[in-house]
């Protein structure tokens, strides 16, 4: 991959490589637009086959959060981070706060959150070194980690894909087949039992497949099996790509609906769902609860103000769908261009100059 040419495809603004040897820490930072504000995105940990796969995996997160903001109707923009290493062995109090010092020296043009592999006891290592850190444990005065608000946001989009697939958004007697069983899943999937729904789930972490088991009595199936259930709804939650060449022609659902990132491995796959008459719910318009959750911190954390928010994920949905059957366009292409419409809207606007006298943030949590 030549970065450069895959950052001016994009628009990239930004990308920083942060290394301490003795941290053990080596991570990228991409910051994709500050248009609407600073760039706002969660920070992974992950075992990378490569560290050109961490690269882009870093760009293409960073990008979705730009349009993820932009959608939910935040004032921030898109950016990730994603540090190189198994989250279950190579943490350390010292690993977080050196990145907390690369994050610092950005001078808050980039705000990080807990993401995949990381959890609230990390952003606090990381509010050790920075205040440009949210997701921090609620003693700091934030609102927790925002797994159940992405859970909530999902199940509220995914009612909004099942009315416009089946002409009822009701979720009952609907056979919804979940892949993944983490925090996000497990919440989507406590709304999801209370509706009435069937849940087939599966997991590569047993315990958390276990754990819904007990609980709600979902159906289980091995991973690779999850493509070929006959369902409702697919509903991906786990990593990113889950919808290419090697599965699309295996799903035998009506509606595609979850938090995974990044689901469609390419733009062609959002046309072929389209001709196969699958509704396809964009990722980053209906996992945007836990964008909103975290955003919420920078002015003050208000639970009420963020429910209100993330009930309006129903509706992005919904003019998604609307948009895509009025133009006859993939509805990753629809979200795409109500995202773009937004940051050029007030792209325009702010391109009056304004001395900012203070930060957007208005906490100093440390």
């Amino acid at each position: 991959m030549s970065i450069f040419d895959y950052l001016e495809r994009y628009n990239y603004e930004q990308v920083v490589f942060c290394q301490d040897r003795d941290a053990g820490l080596r991570a990228v930072i991409a910051i994709h637009d500050t248009t609407l504000g600073p760039a706002l995105g969660g920070t992974r940990m992950w075992t990378y086959a490569t560290e050109e796969d961490a690269i882009e995996d870093a760009l293409r997160l960073a990008r979705g959060m730009t349009y993820k903001a932009a959608i939910a109707g935040l004032q921030v923009g898109g950016g990730k981070g994603v540090i190189i290493g198994d989250p279950k062995k190579d943490k350390s109090e010292a690993l977080f706060r050196a990145y907390g010092r690369y994050i610092q020296s950005l001078n808050g043009r980039y705000i990080t959150a807990e993401d995949v592999g990381t959890t609230e006891e990390d952003m606090d290592h990381i509010l050790m070194e920075t205040r440009y850190v949210t997701g921090v444990s609620p003693v700091f005065g934030s609102g927790g980690t925002p797994s159940p608000m992405t859970g909530y946001g999902v199940y509220k989009g995914m009612k909004a894909a099942a009315k416009f697939a089946f002409g009822d958004d009701s979720l009952r007697d609907r056979v919804i087949a979940v892949q993944g069983a983490g925090s996000v899943a497990y919440a989507l999937c406590q709304y999801l039992h209370q509706e009435g729904a069937h849940i087939i789930v599966t997991d590569i972490y047993q315990p958390h497949v276990d754990r819904m088991i007990e609980n709600w009595g979902v159906e289980a199936v091995p991973p690779d099996h999850i493509y070929d259930v006959d369902c409702d709804i697919f509903s991906p939650n786990a990593l990113g790509a889950v919808v290419n060449d090697q599965t699309i022609d295996r799903l035998k659902c009506k509606v595609i609906a979850g938090a995974a990132n990044n689901q469609l491995q390419d733009e062609i796959h959002g046309e072929i769902l389209m001709k196969k008459g699958i509704f396809y719910a964009p990722d980053y318009v209906i996992n945007a609860g836990g964008l909103i959750h975290v955003a919420d911190e920078l002015y003050g954390y208000n639970r009420t103000r963020v429910m209100q928010k993330i009930e309006r994920i129903y509706d992005n949905i919904s003019r998604v769908f609307q948009i895509a059957e009025q133009e006859q366009i993939p509805s990753s292409i629809a979200a795409d261009r109500l995202a773009e419409q937004r940051i050029q809207a007030l792209g325009r606007v702010k391109s009056t100059y304004l001395q900012q006298e203070r930060s957007v943030l208005s906490f100093d949590r440390r």
